[in-house]
């Protein structure tokens, strides 16, 4: 069986590691697999995951839309489907879904077979700021268009299929549900780490990891930094606010950059998240598998991985009730010892590798019968 995943871009995050977990899990289990992915833009950077694999580039295609590019870019998808001659082709992220998908009839006379078409959904676009009002209705009926193209629609948390359906995108009798499998990353020494950072003994730490953009609010951050003078924060990403966030941090506020999440969460006593809209959020994950209780915004599938007063506390997105789960915690180390070795039980029974991989093993071979 041969696999052609398509991607927008492999660029700094869980969505890049998730398919480099899977495309290993696949290939170890004799599916022919391939990842065609386009080029990170911007202040973005390309995940250090993504070394350890083969990539087959296009060139043209990026996250941002540009129709002259976008053309080229699915011309250069159907050169590459003629010459793999895949029997799946899946993709992931909203505009590798669209030049591959609105093509799916070429696609299938390039290589005279019935491929099969899969789509997987991370996360979707409608609370992101970027994509509110008119932007959010084009793309639902652009993405209800492109569901009759596809056999298979796969989302990484149940939150994640209810809004799409409940925006008539795809079918319930359409959707899967696959958990992404993450791999426990290892763990810097935490004095090290905390010296590194200049952290002292007697301070607590919070961290927080994601792309530095709005949909993420490293705003609100900032807000829950200010009201908790006393402890240290760690802001680790980059991305198009990064210079804004470093202007307006406050003295208790470190601006790290890209950074290794190792050394982050070493240095952490929890980790927070202050999202808009999420999919199903791997460095939460990842920094459960860590031992760390995580505080969040209600967004996405966030309540998936974190388990609300077990693993963290999830919250709506006012930053006062941020704040006190986050003073709760940092005055409870009792508290955050409990939740973290819950978070490390959780994350480690609901996130596998080889569940993940199992899964659609499973839904390939579903589909090719």
């Amino acid at each position: 069986m041969r696999v052609l995943h398509v991607i927008a871009r492999m660029n700094f995050g869980g969505t890049a590691r998730y398919l480099v977990e899977l495309n290993n899990g696949l290939t170890a289990n004799g599916i022919e697999n391939f990842i065609a992915a386009g080029h990170v833009e911007g202040k973005e950077s390309i995940d250090p995951s993504v070394q350890a694999i083969s990539i087959i580039s296009i060139p043209s295609l990026a996250r941002s839309l540009n129709p002259p590019k976008d053309f080229n870019a699915a011309f250069e998808l159907r050169k590459i489907v003629a010459e793999i001659k895949p029997d799946i082709v899946h993709t992931h992220t909203f505009k590798a879904g669209l030049i591959t998908r609105l093509q799916t009839g070429a696609l299938k006379r390039v290589v005279q077979k019935d491929i099969k078409f899969i789509h997987t959904f991370h996360g979707h676009l409608f609370d992101d700021p970027e994509f509110s009002g008119p932007k959010a209705q084009v793309i639902a009926g652009i993405e209800r268009v492109l569901a009759k193209k596809t056999d298979v629609l796969v989302s990484v948390g149940l939150k994640v299929s209810t809004d799409l359906i409940a925006r008539k995108i795809g079918t319930s009798q359409q959707f899967v549900n696959i958990p992404p499998g993450v791999r426990a990353l290892p763990v810097a020494e935490r004095s090290e780490a905390r010296a590194k950072f200049g952290i002292s003994a007697e301070h607590s730490a919070i961290g927080w990891i994601a792309r530095v953009t709005g949909v993420k609010n490293p705003m609100r951050a900032i807000e829950v930094a200010r009201a908790l003078p006393d402890t240290q924060f760690l802001l680790a990403g980059g991305g198009d606010l990064l210079d804004e966030i470093r202007a307006k941090a406050p003295e208790n506020m470190k601006i790290l950059g890209w950074s290794e999440p190792t050394e982050l969460f070493a240095a952490s006593d929890l980790i927070l998240s202050t999202s808009e809209n999420e999919g199903m959020p791997i460095a939460l994950i990842e920094a459960q598998l860590a031992g760390l209780p995580v505080v969040a915004t209600d967004a996405g599938s966030v309540a998936e991985v974190v388990l609300d007063g077990r693993t963290g506390f999830v919250t709506s997105k006012d930053s006062a009730e941020l704040i006190t789960a986050c003073k709760r915690l940092i005055e409870r180390p009792e508290l955050r010892a409990e939740m973290g070795q819950n978070a490390r039980t959780h994350a480690s029974k609901y996130f596998s590798i080889d569940g993940m991989v199992d899964s659609h093993l499973s839904l390939y071979n579903q589909v090719m019968k």
